[in-house]
C-alpha cells in the first residue's frame, strides 16, 4: 500500500519535473535561435538629436581598497560631458584604506564626491538610498566597485532614456579575468550566454531584460515613482526590475555598453555568490509572481517570461526532486512510462545549469562573439551544472528552513563577492586578465 502510494506520487513528481524543465529548455532554444537569425542590434547612437541629460554615477563601496581606484579612473576617462556628470561614491563603514583612496580622488576631481556612512544599518541598498538622496541627475548610473566600464559605456547606457517610457537600462557584463582560473573561464562563457543571447533576445522580443544593479541606469523619476530602493531585499536589482515592470515602465538592454567585472576565481566565492542570488531571487518570486499575473499593463507573453525568470533558481530543486522520483520508480516500478520520463528528465536537466543557460545558448554566444576557443569549455560545464545545483539547493534549504520564505526580510548588511584583483589595469595577482581593465573595450566581443 505505502509503496504503491509513493510510486504514484513519484510518477507525478517526475512528470511535473519534465514538464517544467522542458518549458525552460524550449525558452532557451527560442532565445538562442532568435539571436542567431536576427541582424545586428540597432546602435543607440542612430537616435540623433537626443540631448544628453545630467547624470549621477553612484558607486557603493565597503572595504574596496583593492579595486576602488580602477572603477574611478575608468569613470574619469569616460566620454561624457563633465558639466553634466557627477560621481557619488558611498563609503559604507569601510575598515580598510577605501576612505582615504576615495578622499584623494575627490580632492583632485571636483565632480567626485564621497559620502562616508557611519550611522544606521549598513548594506548596499542603504548605500544606494543615501547616494540617490544626494544625486541631482535625471539618470542614475550604477557600478559595483569591482567593475570597470569602457570609455563609451556611460553614453551607451544613457541614450535609451530618450524614450520617456524607459525606466531602467542594462549593459553587458564581461569577466575581465577569464584567464585567472578554469572557474573564471566558465563564468565568462556563462555571462556571454546570459547577456549576448538571453538579455539581447529578450530585448528584441520585447520581453523584459533584467536590470542587474550594476552596469545599468535608472531614471530618477521612475525610481521615485515605484518607491525607491528596497533595503530589505537581498537582490535589490531584481526587486526594482519587477516593481518597474508592474508600474508600467520599460527596461531595455544595450549590448554594446560593455563593462568588465571580476568573476569569482574560487569555488567557495562562487558558491556564496550563487547562494546570495538564489535566495534573493526566490524572495522576489514570492513577492511578485501574483502582482505580475494580476497586472493589466503586461501581455500574457510578458507575464509568462517574467514569472519563468523569477522562478529560474527553483529549477535546481525541481531537477533533484525529479531525479529522486526517477530512482524510486526504477527500483520499485515496472510502469512503461518511467523510462521515457527518466530519459526526458536527463535530457532537459542537463540543459539547465548556472544561470539556466543551455548548451545551445552557450554555443550561440561563442559564435556571435567570434570566440571559437570558448566552445572547448562546453564539456566542463557539466561539472559546473552539478556544483551549482548543489549550491542552489543548499541555499534554498536554508532559506525555507529558516522561515524566510514565509516572511519579509528584516534588513540586510553587506554580502559581497570576494575580491581577487589589485588596482592597476585589471591585473589579477600580477597576471593580466582576459580583457584590458582600462576600459578600452575588447576586439573579441563584437557589437552584435
Amino acid at each position: 500500500m505505502i509503496i504503491g502510494l509513493v510510486t504514484g506520487m513519484a510518477i507525478v513528481v517526475l512528470a511535473c519535473a519534465v514538464l517544467i524543465l522542458t518549458a525552460y529548455a524550449i525558452r532557451h532554444y527560442a532565445l538562442a535561435i532568435r539571436r542567431l537569425v536576427a541582424g545586428n542590434p540597432r546602435d543607440p547612437f542612430e537616435l540623433r538629436g537626443f540631448v544628453m541629460p545630467r547624470v549621477s554615477v553612484i558607486i557603493p563601496m565597503h572595504n574596496e581598497e583593492r579595486v576602488a581606484a580602477d572603477v574611478l579612473n575608468a569613470v574619469i576617462e569616460a566620454d561624457y560631458d563633465r558639466n553634466l556628470l557627477e560621481v557619488i561614491v558611498v563609503n559604507d563603514r569601510s575598515s580598510d584604506a577605501t576612505g582615504a583612496i576615495l578622499d584623494d580622488f575627490a580632492s583632485r576631481y571636483p565632480f567626485i564626491s564621497v559620502i562616508h556612512r557611519k550611522d544606521g544599518k549598513g548594506g548596499k541598498p542603504r548605500a544606494l538610498i543615501e547616494g540617490t538622496r544626494r544625486a541631482k541627475g535625471e539618470v542614475l548610473l550604477l557600478f559595483d566597485a569591482d567593475y570597470v566600464p569602457a570609455r563609451t559605456t556611460l553614453k551607451d547606457l544613457v541614450v535609451p532614456f530618450c524614450d520617456p517610457q524607459v525606466g531602467a537600462v542594462m549593459g553587458r557584463v564581461i569577466p575581465g579575468n577569464a584567464t585567472a582560473s578554469m572557474l573564471a573561464a566558465l563564468l565568462e562563457l556563462e555571462r556571454a550566454a546570459g547577456y549576448q543571447v538571453g538579455q539581447q533576445a529578450r530585448h528584441e522580443l520585447r520581453l523584459t531584460p533584467q536590470f542587474g544593479g550594476t552596469v545599468g541606469g535608472v531614471r530618477a523619476a521612475a525610481l521615485k515613482a515605484v518607491g525607491g530602493w528596497n533595503p530589505a531585499s537581498l537582490t535589490e536589482d531584481t526587486d526594482l526590475t519587477y516593481r518597474l515592470l508592474i508600474g508600467g515602465w520599460k527596461i531595455t538592454y544595450v549590448n554594446r555598453a560593455e563593462c568588465y567585472e571580476e568573476a569569482p576565481e574560487s569555488w567557495p566565492a562562487r558558491r556564496r555568490q550563487i547562494a546570495r542570488w538564489a535566495t534573493g531571487h526566490t524572495e522576489c518570486f514570492h513577492r511578485f509572481w501574483y502582482p505580475i499575473i494580476r497586472s493589466s499593463r503586461l501581455t500574457v507573453r510578458e507575464k509568462f517570461d517574467a514569472v519563468i525568470v523569477l522562478g529560474s533558481y527553483l529549477t535546481a530543486p525541481v531537477i533533484v526532486a525529479g531525479w529522486c522520483a526517477a530512482v524510486w520508480l526504477l527500483l520499485f516500478s515496472n510502469t512503461p512510462i518511467v523510462l521515457p520520463l527518466w530519459l526526458a528528465l536527463t535530457f532537459v536537466g542537463f540543459q539547465l545549469f548556472g544561470s539556466q543557460a543551455t548548451f545551445v545558448e552557450l554555443g550561440a554566444a561563442a559564435l556571435l562573439d567570434r570566440n571559437r576557443y570558448r566552445v572547448l569549455l562546453l564539456p566542463a560545464t557539466v561539472l559546473s551544472f552539478f556544483a551549482t545545483t548543489v549550491a542552489i539547493c543548499g541555499a534554498l534549504l536554508r532559506y525555507y528552513g529558516s522561515g524566510q520564505g514565509l516572511r519579509r526580510g528584516a534588513g540586510r548588511t553587506w554580502d559581497k563577492t570576494e575580491r581577487f584583483r589589485v588596482n592597476g589595469n585589471g591585473s589579477h595577482n600580477g597576471v593580466n586578465g582576459g580583457h584590458n581593465g582600462t576600459g578600452n573595450g575588447s576586439a573579441d566581443h563584437t557589437r552584435r
